[in-house]
């Protein structure tokens, strides 16, 4: 049996993701407690050093929620997440991080669904992983 119960940072823009998750909590969806959200205006605007100083500080796990493609309140934010995401990939690599350990998804406002079973998946992954130890 596993007991461990992983610790994930979700950055959440404004208008899109956090909306989502607010929905989520309306219409009374479950999922892990052990996801701390943190909202950001923009997906765009999350520096990569937050990231890593997410891990740095304990987190086993990042999530960054951001509007769906093409629908970014500040025209092109998701997209400039999305580049830095690929370059975030290579830096987890060179540093022998599991790729699940980091995750970048679209979520609206109306998704409480997708947004309850994205953190759920995430925390199921993160169990089969254990602890983050390079960071610690």
């Amino acid at each position: 049996m596993n007991l461990f119960e992983p610790r994930i940072i979700g950055f959440l823009c404004n208008w899109c993701s956090y909306e989502g998750s607010d929905s989520a909590g309306r219409a009374q969806k479950t999922y892990p407690h052990n996801f701390l959200p943190v909202k950001v205006m923009c997906s765009g605007r999350i520096d990569p050093q937050l990231i890593l100083r997410a891990f740095r500080d304990g987190a086993d796990g990042v999530i960054v929620l951001g509007c769906h493609l093409g629908e970014c309140h500040y025209k092109e934010g998701n997209y400039h997440m999305l580049r830095r995401f690929v370059l975030l990939k290579k830096i987890f690599s060179e540093l022998k991080i599991e790729d699940e350990r980091i995750r970048l998804e679209w979520v609206s406002a109306g998704e409480a669904d997708r947004f309850a079973s994205i953190i759920s998946q995430m925390v199921e992954t993160l169990k089969k992983l254990g602890p983050m130890r390079i960071f610690k």
